[in-house]
């Protein structure tokens, strides 16, 4: 079943999302440059937001399956808007700091960083969109190769 979404305008450049399976909802303003109140995401915020959960969320999965313990990981957001051809998101930024006392092989590293590139969002952005993910490993995180 599709999810289904109400949307209302409220004014003062301010939307509010409803989600009518269970009634969340949020608000969205435009950022304060462009007339708005700036005092919530603005849309574009939301799908730095959508993008930033999504891999996390699809590492978390990742991580389940292979038994390995993500609390405690953060990240970091950041974007730039591009103003030719239009106006739209330029460029999304990532950096993902894995916790402390996380002991990951070369397969693991490989399997969430593969997974970082292969989130739903991720694959649904236009592909003009410069989307860059880096991930800072603790000390101590990443296993020794073993030599065959």
């Amino acid at each position: 079943m599709p999810a289904e979404i109400d949307l209302t305008y409220t004014g003062n450049l301010r939307c509010t999302a409803r989600r009518i399976s269970d009634g969340q909802s949020l608000a969205t303003d435009a950022a304060k440059p462009h007339g708005g109140l700036g005092e919530n995401f603005s849309p574009t915020d939301l799908v730095v937001v959508a993008l930033g959960t999504c891999i996390i969320t699809t590492l978390a999965m990742v991580a389940e399956r292979h038994q390995l313990n993500l609390s405690g990981l953060s990240a970091c957001m950041e974007k730039e808007m591009a103003t030719t051809p239009a106006r739209r998101l330029g460029s999304i930024g990532m950096t993902i700091t894995l916790p402390l006392g996380l002991s990951l092989s070369a397969v693991d590293r490989d399997r969430l960083e593969n997974a970082a590139r292969r989130c739903p969002v991720k694959q649904s952005l236009h592909p003009e969109i410069d989307v860059r993910v880096e991930f800072v490993y603790p000390p101590g995180c990443l296993l020794p190769v073993e030599e065959a």
